[in-house]
């Protein structure tokens, strides 16, 4: 397929940490979707909660199937924009390398615990600035240290594009820290308020649009949403009144799905147009053009504004659900106790095999807590306590 003149040619790539001989059967952003899909710490997100916790039940969402949708959409939305599917696919895969167990509840948890605990008089270079945890830096730990695949480096060695997409999130703090160790490299764009590639800016999207259609899924499947709430969220009430209209009789699951398959589509047509457009007005002729433009990968004002709605919906009605608060609650005692016990006793960390010897004991404790899989970390935890929380 054609590349957009605006799109990220991996022929012209700002290349790796540590200079590789190029594959003879593939580019380099393909070999950094392969190495992603080939690591570790792809694996372990089969375990890793999205909403619900991975023993609730074998068909709710993980960080996997998660990751999954949002390389599905991105790649659909890339092919009509002409852009590299292949980046943006990689970017997907990734970009929740660093999740913590137990979603966003974990992450909540390990972060109170570093800012209870910072360091004290360490200038250590893997202790970030900050004190706390995030998600995002983590993914970018993960690919650019934790790996343990090669024999000349560490990490994945992950084209710059690829880095710079998985890094979407940063305070100017850990940008600066990144800036010292890295002079001009993913996190620079934090510090000069330019935009990344619209490869990543189309990653971050799709990962919008995913986690909003498959929550509504998981949530109607799990009993905490109804069709009847849903009907006050227009995004997904013009949807389900279509449907309606076209099969009478259509009920269950499968009203649910075609609904959800209708909103996912027009979604994605209307990020097209209004990307498009926003290219069209910006102005850039030129992948270098786009670091000097604003967000150009994008909603339109309607869908946005759409969208916006529905997230307020899912956010006061699922995430913050009695039943989700409760295991969230109980995930974050989990990841509490394991730091505490882990920083009395490091030697319970059995499997650590990354040679430490640089690194803080805060920083390893975080390294092995985020790596986890939910069930390990419960198994963990009932190991250390006794208690069985779930």
């Amino acid at each position: 397929m054609p590349l957009s003149p605006v799109a990220s040619w991996p022929e012209c790539t700002r290349g790796r940490r540590y200079a590789e001989p190029l594959a003879p059967t593939r580019n380099d952003f393909q070999r950094d979707r392969d190495r992603v899909i080939h690591c570790t710490a792809f694996r372990r997100l089969v375990y890793k909660t999205q909403v619900f916790l991975n023993h609730e039940g074998d068909l709710f969402r993980t960080r996997l199937t998660h990751s999954l949708e949002v390389a599905q959409l991105g790649r659909s939305i890339a092919r009509s924009l002409e852009l590299n599917e292949d980046l943006v696919e990689a970017i997907s895969l990734a970009h929740d390398l660093g999740h913590t167990p137990f979603g966003h509840a974990g992450q909540d948890a390990l972060n109170a615990c570093m800012h209870a605990d910072p360091p004290h008089g360490v200038t250590d270079a893997d202790d970030e600035p900050r004190g706390g945890f995030e998600h995002n830096m983590q993914s970018l730990r993960v690919v650019d240290e934790l790996e343990e695949r090669y024999p000349a480096f560490n990490g994945l060695n992950l084209c710059f594009e690829t880095r710079e997409g998985i890094l979407k999130h940063c305070s100017r703090a850990n940008a600066e820290w990144l800036e010292h160790r890295e002079p001009g490299g993913v996190a620079a764009r934090f510090l000069r308020h330019q935009s990344p590639s619209l490869e990543a800016q189309l990653a971050n999207l799709a990962d919008e649009i995913a986690y909003n259609a498959h929550d509504i899924d998981d949530g109607v499947r799990s009993g905490l949403l109804s069709l009847e709430q849903l009907d006050d969220v227009d995004l997904f009430r013009r949807y389900l009144a279509a449907v309606l209209k076209e099969f009478p009789a259509l009920k269950g699951r499968r009203l649910l799905f075609e609904s959800i398959r209708r909103m996912l589509s027009e979604q994605v047509y209307d990020v097209i147009g209004a990307t498009r457009a926003a290219i069209r007005s910006a102005g850039v002729a030129h992948a270098s053009d786009v670091r000097l433009a604003p967000t150009l990968v994008c909603f339109s004002p309607s869908m946005r504004s759409d969208s916006s709605a529905l997230k307020r919906f899912l956010m006061l009605n699922l995430y913050r659900h009695p039943q989700v608060m409760e295991k969230s609650r109980r995930a974050k005692q989990i990841v509490g106790d394991l730091y505490r016990i882990y920083r009395e006793a490091p030697e319970e960390m059995s499997m650590m095999t990354k040679d430490t010897a640089t690194l803080s004991l805060r920083r390893q404790v975080a390294d092995y807590i985020a790596g986890m899989t939910d069930r390990f970390a419960m198994r963990e935890h009932a190991r250390l306590t006794g208690l069985s929380l779930f």
